[in-house]
């Protein structure tokens, strides 16, 4: 049996020190190149956008503010904000200041039905009518031979058509209750849902099913939905600047950046409150959605996450077999990878989430702007370009 030496003599030790340093340092380098190659203009020069640099894009596309996250190696690379949260306040973006999530608080909403399910609460192929008691799908032909499940409503192919997303509401303005969003009563600014056809019959986007999955939710468990969402996904997976809270209180309120218009100017309300909380109503940061991210990605390699196991994280990303939608996330192949995503767009809000399903890769934008869906598109090309997404080998920062 070879003996390890009982001692490391202070010459080595001061190497190791040194070595360690070096490396520490070096990967700093490394990061530093990477960003600096993502703000400059690009090379080589495809034309349209590549000769602006990053604040020249938010001057071009009138976006007051971003914030930017990027996962490498299933671990949040670095994450940086750029421009202001609030031009009347001249108040600027860091990495903790919180952004409507918009659209994406759909897929953390399922993360939290994946995970009662993993639980034993329900299947997420159970008829909801054996689950909802304040409200109930409307019983036709259509749900005669296949019920609306949490699988179809979280996929959007449970038939439901109301394919609209939702306004949001002055925070001065009263609220309706999420069974008034269902049957559309004063005060509800949205119409009813109504069911079309028959689940999996086809698939449309619809923010209604997404409210009948809150309030399958609440139903079950019989907790408020924001403390549900902290205590099933967000504490766990530490997203700490995040809450689905509406409107958001505490700290986390003083650090919410401002919604914009489409030129950049303050809009007439700080921002909109949404009582649609699953749909619409997740206050976050692009540190706190890439965890989530990373939890996807985590638990698919497996053996397990911190919420979900390998075989429910799967759940998440298994399309249905109609239109592009698992249980919450949208599955699609860019070039030769395969991504799970989703996008987001509140009263002046935009942002997106993309990641890779097996490689550990991916990005999280948010912006405080009506135009920052053009600039998330620039950021996420120049990303995927500089780390060499789908590429065999990683490229070497310059």
């Amino acid at each position: 049996m070879t003996r390890l030496p009982r001692f490391v003599p202070r010459t080595a030790i001061v190497l190791l020190a040194a070595s360690g340093a070096w490396s520490a340092a070096s990967a700093q380098d490394d990061t530093a190149r990477l960003i600096a190659t993502i703000e400059a203009p690009q090379s080589p020069n495809r034309q349209g956008f590549d000769p602006l640099t990053l604040e020249q894009l938010m001057t071009r596309f009138r976006v007051p503010g971003v914030s930017i996250a990027v996962i490498q190696d299933f671990k949040i690379h670095w994450a940086k904000g750029y421009g202001l949260a609030d031009v009347e306040a001249n108040r600027p973006v860091d990495p903790n200041t919180a952004f409507q999530a918009a659209s994406i608080s759909k897929p953390v909403t399922a993360m939290a039905a994946v995970r009662l399910a993993q639980e034993g609460r329900f299947a997420l192929d159970e008829d909801v009518n054996r689950l909802l008691k304040s409200w109930k799908v409307p019983e036709s032909d259509l749900t005669r031979t296949q019920p609306v499940t949490l699988r179809s409503l979280l996929s959007h192919t449970s038939g439901s058509d109301d394919g609209f997303g939702f306004p949001g509401y002055d925070p001065t303005s009263p609220r309706p209750t999420v069974v008034q969003l269902l049957k559309a009563e004063v005060p509800s600014n949205v119409g009813a849902v109504k069911f079309a056809r028959p689940p999996y019959a086809g698939q449309k986007y619809s923010g209604g099913g997404t409210e009948i999955v809150q309030l399958v939710l609440a139903d079950v468990t019989g907790v408020p939905f924001a403390d549900l969402m902290k205590d099933k996904v967000l504490d766990p997976l530490g997203m700490v600047w995040s809450s689905f809270e509406q409107p958001p209180t505490g700290a986390l309120a003083e650090r919410t950046a401002r919604a914009h218009n489409g030129a950049g100017r303050p809009m007439n309300a700080k921002w909109h409150v949404y009582p649609e909380q699953a749909a619409a109503g997740l206050w976050t940061t692009p540190s706190d959605l890439a965890r989530f991210a990373i939890e996807v990605q985590t638990a698919i390699r497996g053996p397990a996450g911190r919420v979900l196991s390998q075989a429910s994280a799967r759940e998440m990303i298994a399309p249905t077999g109609v239109g592009p939608f698992a249980v919450g996330l949208v599955i699609e192949r860019r070039g030769e990878g395969w991504y799970f995503s989703h996008g987001g767009s509140n009263w002046g809000f935009q942002c997106n989430l993309v990641a890779h399903v097996r490689k550990g890769y991916g990005l999280v934008v948010m912006t405080n702007g009506d135009n920052g869906g053009q600039l998330i598109r620039e950021i996420e090309a120049r990303v995927a370009a500089a780390y060499g997404w789908d590429t065999l080998d990683k490229p070497i920062p310059r």
